[in-house]
């Protein structure tokens, strides 16, 4: 299942890149014809989000190569690379338009509206269908991607709002405002994303309620009496990694072992993990994970040591 919607994932990134290229090439062209700096401040802000996706695009594909013996737990994580230089030229992008679009405040210049006009038409066509197309994507590269995309659709839409205002009233002001109130909605989104991007980068937890969730369901399985070095991380911010250690309240024979087992997959068969790995420890076991700066006949009666990690 995973597969297929990542084969998808990797040709609408495709489609996304070429039609933001096309467009790029276009807005340039465009952006000299109209006289129109928010035109050509929107194509260099394109020009970025094209590479941004170009890299999104390699790196999608590279994240669907097999487990190697290099990189055991897959590729996945180069997705997460790709979301986080996408989000850095995002925001050199956005910081690019604001050092534009401010100065331009003091002397506005009348550009063409008319020509502004069928631009924007087709610049809201392009980018909110190939939005639309990455709106079904659930990884972090395809949401990041998708705000690149909606960002330069609102930008549009703003553009096309302006030019209709300036083919009624002669007010070159507006266009710099305008460029500045977008991105300074979009810089605050993005950094969001980037944020969470970074901390899934740290191996944080991705979801700190998942987490108590999955440590309730374990608890509530009959005869775990602790459970320590629970960690939950993500390899992509989809695909996450459980590991943990339960200690057990009495000695099992081989069936029963079988069964206890048998429940643990099926309290943790709904989170749907990609990698999980459980280590029982009976009674009179030590547990081999404890860090040395505990005394080494520790027993199990403190075991909550590990927590608050």
């Amino acid at each position: 299942m995973h597969d297929h919607h990542h084969h998808t994932a990797s040709e609408r990134i495709g489609l996304a890149f070429a039609l933001n290229f096309v467009f790029t090439i276009i807005e340039f062209i465009g952006g000299y014809l109209t006289n129109s700096t928010a035109i050509m401040a929107d194509a260099v802000h394109d020009l970025g989000d094209c590479l941004a996706i170009g890299s999104a695009w390699v790196l999608n594909k590279i994240g669907n190569k097999e487990a190697s013996q290099l990189y055991s737990y897959g590729y996945r994580r180069f997705s997460l690379l790709g979301a986080l230089i996408n989000g850095v030229v995002l925001v050199l992008g956005a910081i690019w338009i604001l050092s534009e679009a401010i100065p331009r405040l003091a002397n506005p210049e009348m550009p063409d509206a008319t020509g502004m006009l069928g631009l924007a038409i087709l610049g809201v066509t392009v980018n909110g269908y190939a939005a639309y197309q990455l709106s079904h994507g659930k990884t972090l590269n395809e949401r990041m991607l998708n705000w690149h995309l909606l960002e330069d659709v609102l930008g549009w839409v703003a553009i096309l709002v302006l030019s209709l205002v300036l083919m009624v009233v002669e007010i070159p002001i507006l266009d710099p405002l305008l460029s500045i109130g977008f991105t300074l909605f979009i810089l605050f989104n993005v950094v969001k994303t980037l944020l969470e991007t970074l901390r899934l980068f740290l191996q944080a937890t991705p979801d700190q309620a998942l987490r108590s969730q999955i440590q309730a369901d374990l608890q509530a399985i009959d005869h775990v009496s602790d459970i320590h070095h629970l960690h939950l991380w993500s390899l992509d911010g989809e695909h996450h990694v459980l590991t943990a250690h339960l200690l057990l309240n009495q000695d099992y024979s081989q069936p029963e072992l079988v069964v206890f087992k048998a429940n643990i997959a099926a309290a943790m068969a709904k989170y749907e993990l990609s990698h999980t790995t459980i280590e029982l420890e009976f009674p009179k076991e030590n547990c081999r994970d404890l860090p040395g700066r505990f005394s080494p006949n520790l027993n199990h009666e403190h075991p909550n040591h590990d927590h608050h990690h």
